[in-house]
């Protein structure tokens, strides 16, 4: 995970989605699991998201194919525990359907909050650490957010690492095409000196 940059809403976010879902809100503050049925207008957002974050999980921190339809608009704060957040701009993360449920209404590290440098890869087995020259707490709290998303224990997760790895390592692709598809991989691979 690497930090992501907040980006701006769209100009007709709040007609498309936060006038239909203030109006919601308004007659049910506090809807129930039944009651947010048919009222997901957060999902109109989703294709200025995709854009906005270049197709990019916030989680992952990789490229989500849009022939898979698997990319989706998490909550960070769960709409359970603030249902006035649930059609905020600022509150949505693009990531993919996978790390929306694996994180469901857990706490994990914001990607709009956290600092450079906190999550690094082992690129001898692809795994993702926290960096030790991190607090003790904060170590502890990216570990939290790795067993959370299954960075480390999702193995299509860690091949898809190797496989970008390697492509880029031999050639197949460019470090230009590797910063557009996996940016944390990148980063990293500048960070430890790697780039060829």
């Amino acid at each position: 995970m690497i930090p992501v940059q907040l980006q701006p809403e769209t100009e007709d976010f709040f007609e498309r989605v936060t006038k239909d879902g203030k109006k919601f809100l308004l007659l049910n503050p506090q809807p129930t699991l039944q009651e947010w049925k048919g009222k997901e207008y957060w999902q109109r957002a989703l294709p200025d998201m995709r854009q906005a974050y270049q197709k990019i999980c916030a989680y992952s921190c990789h490229w989500i194919p849009h022939s898979t339809v698997s990319h989706s608009i998490d909550h960070f704060v769960p709409k359970s525990q603030q249902p006035d957040l649930a059609y905020d701009w600022a509150n949505f993360r693009y990531v993919s359907s996978r790390f929306n449920s694996r994180k469901g209404t857990k706490a994990i590290l914001d990607p709009f909050k956290i600092l450079n440098e906190s999550f690094i890869i082992d690129f001898s087995s692809f795994l993702i650490h926290p960096n030790s020259d991190l607090s003790p707490d904060r170590q502890v709290e990216v570990r939290e957010t790795i067993k959370c998303l299954k960075l480390n224990s999702d193995d299509d997760l860690v091949t898809e690492r190797q496989t970008y790895f390697f492509e880029y390592q031999t050639g197949e692709i460019s470090f230009e095409h590797l910063e557009k598809r996996a940016p944390f991989i990148a980063y990293e691979i500048l960070r430890q000196g790697k780039k060829i």
